[in-house]
């Protein structure tokens, strides 16, 4: 009879009451509250310090190159330190520097700073991840994503649109203080990374799946990830950027708490959906809604402080279409990996997630101080047009192959 290590399904169909979730949603809503916080504050912190627009996005592009570099060697870590271990390193990594900003607004102490935040921010992502798959069985995984997905959107909905206006209203140092948030998270990830490590190394001992060829591992988890870099590319500029496209201090919190609430609901949402009717059918769609909302975005940063409305309607459509297929493409790859991989795709959608990001903030900034913003957000519509193209292609041939396929008996 086949053994399997993925975690016994849930008799009452709540993911919240799940051994371990309660510990998971904590560290992730408290270490994303301090990530969340200095997000669009430290570029600002650096133009304070003269940097230019170019400049100030290298300030994030930073933060998420450290982040993808590091994430590439938290599944070593995870199988030589233990998941409690490099849990706690991660949240400290990630909260302690943030105090650090207090003492320098140069350019280069900035990127210092979120260099080492940035590593600490790999560890809660990857592990943040593949804790839910750890956590709880197949069926009801893309709930279980969406609670969790949920304990991240909501710090960004409430943090991210105040942060920058906290900032400059009242004292910069005291997002600086707040950004150290995460260290609170260390307790959470002790118990939550000593509940991993007691169920052992059970990845590396279940050989009933069979082997993956590297090319078909690639194949499999490029796919979701080029959709996750294709949304997450604007919306890294919107985060970045808002309050730099020429609107008033309230038309920005208004827009930047539109993109962040609906990133939270539809992300939660997703879930439900995910888990019915599958995950492929939404993709493209909601790229095609994303591609639409930078275009409204764009037209109204042609002529800042003229199209509010518009400038907030963008956004939100961009918000919705980015959350809903963090979920969605997360759900892909652990449905594309045997249970032993899950520490592996969640490390290669966080990369897509965070390249992304880190690409917003570098190529819309440096077009923004070539042309403008507006031609920087219609670039990365069109970008999301092309991946929607090809996903919907590539989802086409699948269905082809699989009703081609004689049935089994």
């Amino acid at each position: 009879m086949r053994e399997t290590t993925d975690p016994p399904p849930i008799r009452s169909g709540s993911v919240w009451r799940v051994p371990g979730m309660s510990a998971l949603l904590a560290m992730s809503a408290l270490g994303f509250s301090g990530y969340a916080l200095l997000l669009p504050t430290a570029p600002l912190w650096a133009r304070h310090g003269g940097a230019d627009e170019a400049g100030a996005g290298l300030v994030n592009a930073v933060l998420m190159l450290a982040t993808v570099l590091v994430q590439t060697v938290v599944p070593w870590a995870l199988r030589t330190l233990g998941w409690r271990v490099t849990m706690i390193a991660g949240m400290l990594l990630l909260g302690a520097p943030s105090a650090m900003l207090a003492l320098s607004d140069a350019l280069w102490a900035v990127l210092a700073v979120s260099a080492v935040r940035g590593a600490g921010f790999a560890v809660l992502t990857v592990c943040g991840a593949s804790a839910v798959a750890h956590l709880v069985a197949a069926p009801r995984r893309g709930r279980a994503i969406g609670a969790y997905g949920l304990s991240i959107a909501l710090p960004q909905f409430l943090l991210t649109p105040t942060s920058a206006w906290l900032a400059e209203s009242v004292d910069f140092r005291v997002v600086f203080a707040l950004g150290c948030l995460p260290v609170i998270a260390a307790p959470f990830a002790a118990l939550l990374g000593a509940r991993i490590d007691r169920r052992g190394e059970e990845d590396e001992e279940e050989s009933s799946d069979g082997p993956v060829g590297p090319g078909r591992l690639i194949l499999a988890l490029a796919v979701p990830s080029l959709v996750l870099l294709a949304i997450t590319t604007p919306g890294g500029a919107i985060i970045s950027f808002a309050p730099q496209f020429g609107y008033g201090a309230l038309t920005v919190v208004i827009g930047l708490f539109a993109f962040t609430g609906a990133t939270a609901f539809t992300r939660w949402l997703a879930g439900g959906f995910a888990d019915q009717f599958g995950p492929h059918r939404f993709i493209a769609p909601l790229l095609v809604v994303g591609a639409a909302g930078l275009a409204v975005a764009a037209w109204a940063v042609l002529a800042p402080d003229d199209r509010p409305i518009a400038l907030v309607v963008g956004v939100t459509l961009v918000g919705a279409a980015y959350g809903a297929l963090q979920n969605l493409t997360l759900v892909v790859s652990f449905a594309a990996v045997p249970n032993r991989l899950r520490n592996v795709a969640s490390t290669t959608w966080n990369i897509g997630f965070d390249a992304g990001t880190g690409l917003g903030s570098l190529v819309v900034g440096f077009i923004a101080a070539g042309t403008s913003f507006a031609v920087g957000l219609a670039t990365t519509a069109a970008f999301c047009l092309v991946v929607a193209v090809l996903y919907a292609v590539a989802t086409a041939r699948r269905r082809r192959r699989a009703r081609a396929e004689p049935p089994a008996f």
